[in-house]
Parts: C-alpha cells; sequence; structure tokens
C-alpha cells in the first residue's frame, strides 16, 4: 500500500509509523482489502457465468416455469441474438416467487417517491426494474450482463457509476426523509468482469460497504438469493398495506 502511493506522489505516513509499523488506519486498510480479495476470488468468481452457462440455466428454468412475465432480447445481431440471459432469469424468479404481486420489469418513467399524494423525490435516470412499481417502490434494482463483449469499454464502466449515483440519490432519501427503497445490483459475464473488468467488482464490493446498495448479486447467485428476497418484498408489501 505504501508503494502504491508513492508512486502516485502521495504520502504513506497514514498508513505507518516513524518506525516502519502499521497504524490503526494501515491495519484497518489491509484488513479490508485482504477481505475483499477473499470475497471476489472464493465467492465472486466461481458465481459469473459465461453466454453458454447462462442460457443453460435460462432454457431450464423456463421449461420448469412456463413464465408471462417479460422475456427481453439482447441487443446483439445474428447468432448472438437471443433472451437477455440474467434479466430474463431474474424476471422469472420474481414472478415465481411474488405472489402475483404485480412487477415493472422495464420502467419507462424515473422513479418517483410521494407523500401524501404529493411527490417528495424523483430520481435522475431510470431504473431496469421496480417493485411493485416505479412509483413508491419498495425495491429497485439494476442488471448489468455483458456475454458478447470483447473489450471492457466505456459503456461497461459507466453502468458501475450509474448505479453509484442512483445509491446516492437513495442514501438521501433514506437520511433526509427516513425512507429506504432497497436497491440491488445484478451482474454477469465471466470475461468481461473476471477476466477484463476486475478493478470494476473492486469498486462494486466498496459501493456495497459504502451502503450505496443493499445487495449486490453475481450470475449464479441470483438463482440462490431471489427467491428469498423476492419473499422479504411480499412481506414488506403486506405490512405497508395493513400499516
Amino acid at each position: 500500500m505504501r508503494t502504491a502511493l508513492s508512486d502516485l506522489g502521495l504520502d504513506s505516513y497514514s498508513l505507518m509509523d516513524a518506525c516502519g509499523d502499521p497504524t490503526q488506519k494501515g491495519e484497518l486498510l489491509f484488513d479490508y482489502f485482504s477481505h475483499r480479495a477473499n470475497v471476489l476470488n472464493t465467492f465472486v468468481e466461481p458465481r459469473l457465468m459465461d453466454a453458454e452457462s447462462a442460457q443453460k440455466i435460462y432454457a431450464e428454468m423456463h421449461a420448469e416455469l412456463s413464465p408471462t412475465c417479460p422475456i427481453p432480447m439482447n441487443k446483439q445481431k445474428g447468432d448472438k441474438k437471443a433472451p437477455a440471459y440474467l434479466t430474463s432469469i431474474i424476471n422469472m424468479l420474481i414472478e415465481a416467487n411474488s405472489k402475483g404481486l404485480p412487477c415493472d420489469y422495464d420502467p419507462r418513467q424515473l422513479t418517483t417517491v410521494t407523500r401524501r399524494g404529493a411527490p417528495l423525490r424523483t430520481l435522475a435516470r431510470r431504473v431496469d426494474g421496480a417493485f411493485p412499481g416505479p412509483i413508491n417502490p419498495i425495491a429497485v434494482w439494476e442488471i448489468k450482463e455483458y456475454y458478447y463483449t470483447t473489450t471492457f469499454g466505456s459503456r461497461v464502466a459507466d453502468g458501475v457509476y450509474e448505479t453509484l449515483l442512483d445509491g446516492m440519490e437513495l442514501e438521501e432519501l433514506r437520511e433526509h426523509e427516513g425512507i429506504h427503497v432497497k436497491h440491488y445490483l445484478m451482474v454477469d459475464a465471466y470475461l468481461t468482469w473476471w477476466t477484463m473488468g476486475r478493478s470494476y467488482l473492486c469498486r462494486i464490493v466498496d459501493m456495497l460497504h459504502m451502503g450505496y446498495v443493499d445487495e449486490v448479486l453475481f450470475g449464479w447467485e441470483v438463482v440462490e438469493r431471489m427467491p428469498a428476497i423476492v419473499s422479504e418484498w411480499v412481506e414488506t408489501v403486506h405490512r405497508r398495506d395493513t400499516s
């Protein structure tokens, strides 16, 4: 860490004292970086899928659930044109676990929170999904699947910082108005995120620990976690309707 700061022309006195021993801040940073590396290497990396793996899970789930929810297509052309696998998997899991409650799988309007019938906050961006809808949602989410991307370009990087912007707006809403809208990020594509964009996975983990996103789901993890997450949403709707 001291070498990295030195290479940037920055002082490392806050990390190490005059005797070369780590300060409390230095030990804290070392523990965090070690934790982050362990999470990425032992948990995230094994769960990231490629297009073939995602297609297999999508096909099995579609056959089992016979969904009526939207199955969006990706933006590819030719032989790469196919369902957006991760988005479709998420949509199917939400439908299967939402007990018939509505869900806006592709909001075409900005997310708005109201109080006593009047607008209170409106987010700057449209999100990829809102439950039960974009007006007074319990949860909103962003999906970043890039199975056919061959380079880690600005569009992919922008996706990370768009989620950061949403998180900062939702933090302001939570701190100043006492309203907590759950905020989720789902990402997949082994080549894009692990091989080419691992530093951005670090930023995503940082966002999670900074409180700008409630939960991040990596690849196959959506199958593991979405049923329980959606069940929590359903319980929240029922509590809100009876309060």
